[in-house]
């Protein structure tokens, strides 16, 4: 069972308030991203996101056309490296400070949009 998103924004945000908890869970995340692998390949986090979901699909077409653009260059070069079975040269790899969330914003506003949507597209006519 999956929990609410403000929980897990509950918790970041304790981890990130604390000196002790972000000197431990840092270094954790860090590798955790590391080995995931997707910045050997030149991918930000926000490009492996699951594009199958309407909200996704309707936050992809809301993107800036250079920022899709970008996206759809990284995702043909890191299919070409799959298909090579390679990586990039370390230099070229995604750097921490380069992976910066462009998606999430927008996914989360979309969200915020399609929640309001079905709350106020209720209206039952009776005859």
């Amino acid at each position: 069972m999956a929990l609410p998103t403000a929980t897990y924004e509950a918790i970041a945000n304790t981890i990130k308030s604390s000196r002790i908890l972000s000197a431990f869970v840092a270094p954790i995340a860090r590798w955790n991203a590391n080995a995931a692998g997707y910045r050997q390949l030149g991918l930000r986090y926000d490009d492996i996101t699951m594009e199958e979901t309407p909200i996704v699909q309707e936050a992809l077409s809301r993107l800036p056309r250079d920022v899709l653009a970008e996206r759809n260059y990284r995702h043909r070069r890191a299919f070409q490296l799959s298909l090579t079975h390679s990586i990039l040269p370390k230099d070229q790899w995604t750097k921490p400070e380069e992976d910066k969330p462009y998606l999430r914003p927008m996914v989360a506003l979309v969200e915020s949009e399609f929640a309001e949507k079905a709350k106020y597209d209720n209206l039952v006519v009776k005859q």
